[in-house]
């Protein structure tokens, strides 16, 4: 499993590359909460999201010979689009298996960044058996979403900084809600801030229907979500969490939060409103709990992950119209 010099050594090679994001505050959001809420928002990032942190540093550390060969990734969007950028700039070819139903944001970005799609169809087919085929008959290597030390150590960068940022402004922290698909950035941030802050109460934050982590966790074992199940957090919706993130999970988190789609719009809205920030559903988990008090915020300091903000236009401008 990774530690926290394998977060630290991720750090340095993305020193340069990405945005080291801020940490915000918001005197309503504090209000709400009865507490400081601290927001990182990772769609501040080049390509909207933190995911561009775990795909250059797994790029990054190819051999020469693997680099020749490029790489074969799937993902609904936020993924595929770390992964294009990360091959852009390091000169690797990169090819995606992505769902034809994601959004058209993120199938754009993903072409003009460089990356070759490849659709297939989210209930019928298995994405990761396209992407193993393709890669098989390319000698391409895999760059999974989530399942790799090297995934892993990238997106742990976030919560490395969040603990740095957090301690220069001379506060401890004592929640950190992030939101969960396959556990990647879970995984990594539960990681660094427990070397700064051992203390802190870590939650993952899941849609309704996809609670395959939470209900994980509790029962020991892991478990996979209802093939009928839906969201709109198109970013989160696995099928069940990594066996590595999950092992790295039960050492370091305290309960799994879930949130509905209707106050995942509601964040959304506040998000705009007081924040003046374009947020995905997927990214707004973490301020969905906080708003509906799903974890007790009252004297804490409270620290949540705006992990994207690759949402279509028409989809924003609806829920940001409708009615409640």
């Amino acid at each position: 499993m990774i530690d926290i010099t394998d977060i630290q050594a991720a750090a340095e090679r993305l020193d340069g590359v990405i945005v080291r994001t801020p940490l915000l505050r918001n005197a309503e959001l504090d209000r709400v909460a009865n507490g400081a809420v601290l927001i990182k928002p990772e769609c501040f990032q080049p390509i909207g999201s933190f995911k561009i942190r775990g795909a250059y540093n797994l790029l990054s550390q190819l051999s020469p010979e693997q680099a020749a060969k490029g790489v074969v990734a799937w993902s609904s969007g936020n993924h595929a689009q770390g992964v294009a950028l990360a091959g852009k700039l390091l000169g690797i070819h990169a090819a995606i298996v992505m769902p034809e139903d994601a959004p058209a944001a993120k199938l754009e970005s993903t072409r003009q960044l460089g990356g070759e799609i490849i659709t297939y169809d989210r209930y019928t087919e298995d994405r990761e058996a396209i992407a193993r085929d393709v890669a098989a008959q390319r000698g391409a290597e895999i760059v999974p979403s989530y399942e790799d030390e090297r995934i892993i150590a990238g997106q742990g960068t976030a919560g490395l900084e969040i603990a740095e940022q957090a301690a220069e402004l001379g506060l401890d922290v004592d929640n950190l809600l992030v939101c969960c698909g396959g556990g990647g950035l879970t995984a990594g941030c539960a990681v660094a801030m427990h070397a700064r802050f051992p203390e802190a109460d870590i939650h993952t934050v899941e849609p309704e229907d996809f609670d395959d982590t939470a209900r994980s966790l509790d029962s020991g074992e892991r478990v996979a979500n209802s093939p009928d199940a839906r969201s709109i957090c198109d970013a989160l919706l696995t099928d069940m969490p990594g066996q590595l993130t999950y092992d790295i999970m039960r050492k370091h988190i305290k309960a799994g939060l879930t949130v509905s789609d209707a106050e995942v719009r509601e964040a959304m809205r506040f998000a705009f409103r007081n924040l003046k920030i374009v947020v995905e559903p997927g990214g707004a988990v973490g301020l969905a709990a906080v708003l509906a008090g799903k974890v007790d915020t009252a004297g804490k300091t409270t620290a949540i992950i705006f992990s994207g903000g690759n949402v279509d236009a028409e989809l924003f401008a609806s829920i940001q119209t409708e009615r409640t």
